[in-house]
């Protein structure tokens, strides 16, 4: 059966889905860019926001949502807009990146902006910048996250980055004093270059250090090049690792590695019991870099896209097995001596995932969802922003949505099931260039809202529910 066989049902108004296949740091005051025109006074108000007296526009900001859904354009044009996180009071915050990922310039000001709403019609009314800006040697990032009362960022520079933490408090949106420094010395070279990262309780930071390659090949993403034997840019790269939220002026290095084998976790949270998950990206080529393996059709549907359960000392597989969604199990690489998808070896020891989804589509943001304002269809359930493909011709490119994976017990109700909640964001041309929006972070907000940033256009949006709860 095709990989990219799916049934449909409706449920709730979803659509059931079941696949069969260093910067410079200085002070805010002198970098930040108030935005909006309210008074000071105004800038004090708390930013939460009711489901209530949110008017729903008619076309959800350009986007699709299951009945009795509705969004508004909480922001937009803030710049590459990566991954976000809401406060307690409903201030949002989001880190902006730049780099060679963008073609275009850096949105002036800091990286960091701060948004509220005062006027609770789900827009923010309010927005600042605050951190270092490009004119400082910064690149922003993507990780964000708030842990004790500060602002935990990523900031990037030309050779390393690091994560920075800034005190905040509900009656400031912005920081008053300077940044200090978490980690610093990450690496930022080759194909991956993001730090993402969750807190926990405790205050235990887990970061994603993606790959510095597609499949660690000896020539990177070239004709028939076999893989490093062993891949030691897993000492570095490809896994997660483990730093402490509460301590200043730690340096990376191999020791805190925590989980190893993943490609990418763009995506990494908690769910509800305290787990740590977090979403991978599968690697690109193989039919391009392996054509007397690997048809095109199979190219543009292997491998499968993943939702982890990250254990410490975890090997997920990277870069000698992928995940083949169509026999649902890890296969060995053809740079380590696979045969298109028969041979097992080494891989019947790597951890597989909890879920997958259609090859390609890259997942980047992912939430557990706590609260109690959407159905409760959704309580406990994960949230996933796909970034969208460009390694699926000759078919068409697909992703550019937000889709939830219903959980029970612990887990994802079925490995292959999930449910578009959001689309549309592309626009008519889902091509990375092309596409208007592409989905990247995904946050629930303390009213139990969904916010979704889009790092295109810059824009974010506000889901709330209006419907009947059932």
């Amino acid at each position: 059966m095709s990989y990219q066989t799916k049934t449909f049902s409706r449920t709730a108004g979803s659509a059931i889905c079941s696949l069969a296949a260093a910067a410079t740091t200085v002070l805010f005051v002198s970098c930040v860019k108030t935005e909006g025109t309210n008074t000071a006074a105004d800038s004090n108000a708390s930013a939460s926001s009711t489901a209530a007296s949110a008017a729903c526009p008619s076309d959800n900001g350009g986007i699709t949502l299951p009945d009795g859904f509705c969004a508004t354009v909480f922001a937009d044009t803030i710049g590459h807009a990566r991954h976000i996180v809401v406060n307690s009071n409903g201030d949002v915050y989001v880190d902006t990146w730049s780099g060679r990922y963008y073609t275009t310039p850096a949105h002036p000001g800091g990286f960091l902006v701060a948004m509220r709403d005062t006027s609770k019609d789900g827009k923010a009314d309010i927005v600042k910048r605050f951190g270092p800006d490009s004119l400082h040697g910064n690149g922003g990032g993507t990780g964000i996250g708030i842990y004790n009362g500060s602002l935990y960022a990523e900031e990037s520079g030309p050779s390393a980055a690091k994560i920075v933490r800034y005190p905040i408090s509900t009656d400031s949106m912005t920081p008053t004093s300077a940044s200090e420094t978490i980690v610093s010395g990450l690496p930022v070279s080759g194909d991956h270059p993001m730090h993402p990262f969750a807190i926990g309780q405790s205050g235990d930071m887990y970061m994603d250090l993606g790959s510095a390659t597609n499949s660690c090949q000896v020539k990177n993403r070239t004709l028939e090049s076999p893989g490093h034997k062993p891949c030691t840019e897993l000492l570095t790269r490809a896994g997660i690792w483990r730093y402490d939220a509460n301590k200043k002026n730690q340096r990376f290095s191999p020791a805190e590695r925590y989980a190893t084998g993943i490609r990418n976790a763009v995506g990494i949270a908690f769910d509800p019991g305290g787990q740590l998950y977090s979403t991978q990206h599968g690697r690109d080529q193989l039919s391009e870099n392996w054509p007397k393996l690997y048809t095109a059709d199979q190219g543009q549907n292997l491998p499968a896209e993943e939702l982890l359960k990250i254990e410490q000392g975890g090997d997920y597989g990277w870069p000698y097995c992928y995940y083949d969604g169509v026999q649902r199990k890890l296969v060995l690489a053809p740079e380590y001596g696979g045969d298109g998808g028969k041979a097992v070896r080494e891989c019947a020891s790597k951890k597989g995932p909890d879920g997958f989804f259609p090859a390609h589509w890259a997942p980047d943001g992912l939430v557990f969802y706590t609260g109690s304002s959407f159905p409760t269809h959704y309580r406990g359930g994960a949230f996933i922003a796909f970034h969208g493909s460009w390694n699926r011709a000759p078919g068409p490119q697909q992703g550019y949505n937000v889709v939830f994976v219903p959980f029970t017990g612990g887990k994802p109700v079925d490995p292959a099931k999930y449910e578009v909640f959001a689309d549309g964001f592309a626009g008519a041309n889902k091509q990375p260039d092309a596409a208007a929006h592409r989905p990247i972070g995904v946050a629930q907000g303390p009213d139990g809202a969904l916010y979704i940033t889009d790092d295109k256009a810059g824009r974010v949006w506000k889901v709330i529910y209006k419907g009947t709860k059932k």
